[in-house]
């Protein structure tokens, strides 16, 4: 536990959609403190209200409303514990890497380092053991570091449907095949998103580069790590048991929550019941939880024995958006198992997910830095 510590914080792209919800969330956190704001040169030197076009449902918390936004630099967040980062993908990779090189723990909402090789992919349900790859990241520098790391997490659309994956797989065993079609909120476009003469009264059947995310950051995410021969680790890409996977991704009329139906065959014959897999995911407990990451879910997949939940306006804030919810488990008649997953894709699928990585990561000793 942190014993009553509290760890300084700063963020990213603070005037963007995400920059905005890490800094609602963070706002009333148990023991970070936000401490420096990073922005364009367009918005450095303003205070924050001036700076931001706020477009949350609460307030702009009081603790940042006056202070000064600062320009993307390593020298503005030296006594920052942890820095998340906000940023969009055009700009994110050079600003990010300049930080990790300055001996700051990095955690990231972007694209830009999900595929390096030496950087954890973590939905923080899921796959907290990715983090031993930490090490060796630093290691690769010359000179070598000593607290700069770059944690990154998924793409919000893959987010929701790899956590029932998970627990289905630790019950199970390996997953052969899995078809996805997902129905994602306008929300996950940013601000101001998909233009009205487009979503209203539509769906959208193609969201550009996401299908392909979905096929491959699950891979990463559920594979392993493994060792080569010259002692270096690399993740495994699920290949000791290949994992097929087709998504087709839609852009809805829906402000905030994605919805995922979901097909899958294992590779144990024969396969679980239907209501074995509601038991297994009833059952699944992560280990952020376990070790008491305060915005971890207690229950990390909701399962939904209504047969016409989950909804995404209904269902999306449960937990805060920080779990997944599942329903309509049933048999599928072309694999084995087809099910519906809601994900909220601003929570868990993005701000949420960032912060309880770097809160396991402070639990584990990861990162220790500096006081607040």
């Amino acid at each position: 536990m942190t014993s009553g510590r509290q760890y300084k914080v700063g963020v990213l792209g603070a005037t963007g959609t995400v920059g905005q919800r890490f800094i609602a969330l963070l706002a009333e956190h148990p023991f970070f403190v936000i401490h420096a704001l990073g922005a364009s040169q367009r918005s450095a030197g303003k205070p924050y209200n001036k700076a931001v076009n706020w477009k949350q449902t609460q307030p702009i918390p009081h603790a940042v409303r006056e202070m000064i936004v600062q320009e993307c630099k390593p020298e503005h967040f030296q006594d920052c514990a942890v820095v998340f980062s906000g940023l969009d993908a055009d700009v994110a990779g050079d600003i990010e890497q300049s930080f990790r090189l300055a001996e700051l723990a990095v955690f990231s909402n972007a694209k830009n380092f999900r595929r390096d090789p030496h950087v954890p992919l973590i939905v923080p349900l899921v796959n907290t053991s990715h983090y031993s790859i930490i090490p060796q990241q630093r290691s690769l520098h010359q000179p070598p570091l000593k607290k700069g790391f770059i944690v990154t997490n998924a793409n919000c659309s893959t987010t929701g449907v790899v956590v029932p994956l998970a627990a289905l797989e630790r019950a199970f065993g390996p997953i052969e095949s899995c078809i996805i079609t997902t129905m994602q909120a306008i929300s996950g476009a940013g601000y101001p998103g998909v233009p009205s003469l487009d979503i209203v009264d539509n769906i959208v059947p193609y969201i550009s580069g996401e299908e392909e995310k979905i096929e491959w950051e699950t891979l990463k995410i559920l594979g392993g790590i493994t060792q080569g021969d010259d002692g270096l680790k690399a993740f495994d890409m699920h290949t000791k048991q290949p994992l097929r996977i087709s998504a087709s991704c839609n852009r809805v009329p829906v402000i905030e929550g994605h919805t995922e139906c979901v097909s899958v065959r294992f590779a144990r014959r024969p396969p679980p019941s239907p209501q074995q897999v509601r038991e297994a995911l009833q059952a699944y407990t992560s280990e952020a939880y376990t070790i008491g990451c305060p915005s971890a879910p207690r229950h990390t997949v909701f399962v939904h024995e209504e047969p016409d939940r989950p909804q995404p306006r209904l269902d999306r804030d449960y937990q805060s958006g920080a779990g997944v919810c599942v329903g309509r488990v049933r048999q599928c008649r072309v694999l084995d198992i087809k099910f519906v997953v809601l994900a909220n894709n601003v929570a868990i699928g993005a701000a949420t997910s960032s912060i309880i990585n770097a809160e396991y990561a402070v639990l584990k000793g990861i990162v220790g830095g500096q006081q607040a």
